[in-house]
Formats: structure tokens, C-alpha cells, sequence
């Protein structure tokens, strides 16, 4: 039977190995519809941008900070979601910002090698109590670029960052060194999956040189305790309004009969958290 949310032993792994995948944590129908969704979504593709990735290929994405009523809110404030997070951060929290990663086939870009808290540190934020839940909205595979990790390297602090094409990407003399010590794990996804992984978990991905798209939706979270101590481009605490995971599908097959609109929340092309990172000297 698919998880409503992380268990124990879930938790374990994720504290020790920095992240953890939930296997089918959304159901086909669930997972079907937020594919149609984004897919038939004018206004994500219209307001989506590019992150040059320092290797001649980009990376398209659209991004929020409010989640909104449409069913992209849906998953993010959803029950099973934000019910498994608040175990993990172990207290209350909030909707950092979401965002939709668009890794089209032939040309989708790369990710540096790089820490999440790289540069949400940047933002007045103290204390790494931040976690990220990327769901496959495709398969997500070695040839398409899927998501590559380097276990337990959350317990190795917060690594500087410059800048990397568009991206913010961690030192690389460390990132080096990190390799010759520790592995990298490829992560491999099925749509419905769900990796939850901690805000100083290094992660990158390659090119997509595949003919499949890889898309994904990724929602943050950061506890409430851990609020900003000043005003940045993503919002300090805002209560969150859970929903029970049945608004999943109510909220979908909703969106294609009446068709509304509900795109007030996207961040207009722009997206600061590699902008504020200055290359050293």
C-alpha cells in the first residue's frame, strides 16, 4: 500500500543519508493529472526562464513562492506531503517556494554541483532547517539527467558557493576532494516517487541528451522556527494551509471542467538566489 507519509525508518535514512525516496508516493490518476496540468499550463511556459548551466546547455524552470488554490497548491500543502516534512524538521513549517524544473529532451541543461542552503543562506536564513521534495513527473533516468546525490554529505556543513553559468554552484576544490571520499548515487524516479533531501545535501544533474523529457515539481519547506531575520525574494513564515490529500484529485478534475485561472502566484522570470552570490576574488 503507497505511504500517506515518511515513517520511521524513512526519517532514519533521511537524517543519516541526507535524503530518502517514497516509492508510488502519488498514484497514477494523482500524478497523471499534474503531468496534464503543467503540460497544458500557457502561463507556466509562458513565464517560465532559463539557468545557463556553465556547459553550454539551460535548464528551463517556473517558480513561485505562495502556493496557491490550483492543484500545484494542492501538492504542496497537501497532508501527506507536509505531514512528512514537519516529522522530518521536527516542528512546524512553511512554504518556502515551489517550482516547476522543465528538462526538455535533447536540450535539457545541468545542475552544478551545489547545496540548497548555498545560497538560502544568503536570505537570512540561520539555522539548515529547510527540506525539499522533488516529485517525478516523468521517469527520471541516467540518460535524462535524473537527480545525482552524494549520501551523508549533509554532515559536512554548508559548503561556499559561486557562481556557475546562471547557477550557484559549491567550491569546487572541496566538491573534489568530497568525491574521492564519498559516492555519488544515481537516483532513478518513477512518476509518482518523491525524494525528500536536506538543504545541505549535495546534489547536481547532467544534460538531458535523451529524447525523453524530464520534468519535475519540487516544493521547500523551512520550519517555522527558523525564520528569516530579514526580507528576501522568498517569503519569511507564512502559515500554511494544510489539505486533506483528497483535494489532489478533487482540485485537478476541477481544473479541466471549469478551466480556471490560477497563476496570480508565479514569479514573473525571475528567480534571485544565484543573483546574490558574487564570485570570490
Amino acid at each position: 500500500m503507497r505511504p500517506r507519509t515518511l515513517n520511521s525508518k524513512d526519517i532514519q535514512r533521511y537524517h543519516e543519508d541526507g535524503y530518502v525516496i517514497a516509492k508510488g508516493f502519488f498514484d497514477p490518476e494523482e500524478i497523471s493529472l499534474l503531468d496534464r496540468a503543467a503540460r497544458e499550463d500557457h502561463e507556466l511556459d509562458k513565464r517560465s526562464f532559463g539557468r545557463m548551466d556553465g556547459e553550454g546547455g539551460c535548464v528551463r524552470l517556473s517558480l513561485w513562492n505562495h502556493p496557491g488554490e490550483g492543484i500545484y497548491g494542492m501538492f504542496a500543502r497537501c497532508e501527506r506531503i507536509v505531514r512528512s516534512v514537519e516529522a522530518i524538521l521536527e516542528g512546524e513549517v512553511y512554504h518556502y517556494h515551489s517550482k516547476m524544473i522543465m528538462k526538455d529532451a535533447k536540450i535539457g541543461g545541468a545542475w552544478t554541483w551545489h547545496q540548497d542552503y548555498g545560497y538560502w543562506y544568503q536570505n537570512g536564513i540561520l539555522q539548515p532547517l529547510l527540506t525539499s521534495v522533488s516529485i517525478a513527473v516523468d521517469p527520471a533516468t541516467t540518460e535524462n539527467g535524473c537527480l545525482q546525490v552524494i549520501p551523508g554529505s549533509h554532515l559536512l556543513g554548508r559548503i561556499n558557493h559561486n557562481l556557475s553559468g546562471d547557477q550557484a554552484g559549491a567550491d569546487m576544490e572541496r566538491v573534489r576532494e568530497i568525491l574521492k571520499r564519498m559516492p555519488v548515487v544515481y537516483c532513478a524516479m518513477e512518476p509518482g516517487d518523491a525524494i525528500f533531501f536536506h538543504c545541505n545535501l549535495l546534489h547536481r544533474s547532467n544534460q538531458n541528451t535523451s529524447d525523453k523529457p524530464r520534468w519535475s515539481m519540487i516544493c521547500c519547506y523551512n520550519a517555522a522556527r527558523n525564520n528569516p531575520y530579514k526580507e528576501s525574494h522568498h517569503p519569511c513564515y507564512t502559515p500554511l494551509k494544510l489539505v486533506p490529500d483528497t483535494a489532489l484529485k478533487e482540485v485537478g478534475i476541477k481544473r479541466f471542467s471549469d478551466d480556471p485561472s490560477d497563476v496570480a502566484w508565479l514569479q514573473d522570470k525571475r528567480d534571485q538566489s544565484a543573483k546574490i552570490l558574487a564570485p570570490n576574488p
